[in-house]
């Protein structure tokens, strides 16, 4: 059911809001994991010149669905996030892990952390697969 590294870029370059938004890219990746990242930049950030709920929340949404869509297509079905500190670093990386796979529901968690090590928010994240 896993897709290559290469193979997986090629699928979500097409996700513009993403690339072309975020400017995030796939670290790593098999199936029920993976790890992204992306430079903040100041279009990221908010009024206080802090990377926005938004877009942290969108990287993290990302690696759900980069762990979830291999072999399959899976969207996000209900999801919650818990902002737990100011991103310090430069960039922000976040990992989801596969913690339940369901014939059609599917349940992941995702921690995104900043370049120094500060953990910035945990996501949970339950996914429909629309297409096994």
């Amino acid at each position: 059911m896993s897709a290559d590294l290469n193979q997986l870029k090629d699928k979500f370059i097409h996700d513009l809001f993403v690339s072309d938004g975020l400017a995030a890219v796939i670290d790593e990746a098999h199936y029920g994991y993976a790890k992204v990242s992306m430079t903040i930049e100041p279009r990221h950030c908010n009024a206080l010149g802090i990377p926005m709920g938004g877009a942290i929340f969108t990287l993290a949404d990302f690696a759900f669905a980069v762990a979830a869509n291999q072999g399959r297509d899976v969207v996000t079905q209900a999801s919650q996030v818990t902002f737990l500190k100011t991103a310090q670093g430069k960039r922000l990386i976040a990992e989801a892990r596969q913690v339940k796979d369901g014939k059609r529901i599917c349940f992941y968690e995702v921690k995104v952390n900043d370049d120094l090590g500060n953990e910035v928010a945990f996501v949970t994240v339950n996914g429909y697969v629309v297409r096994p």
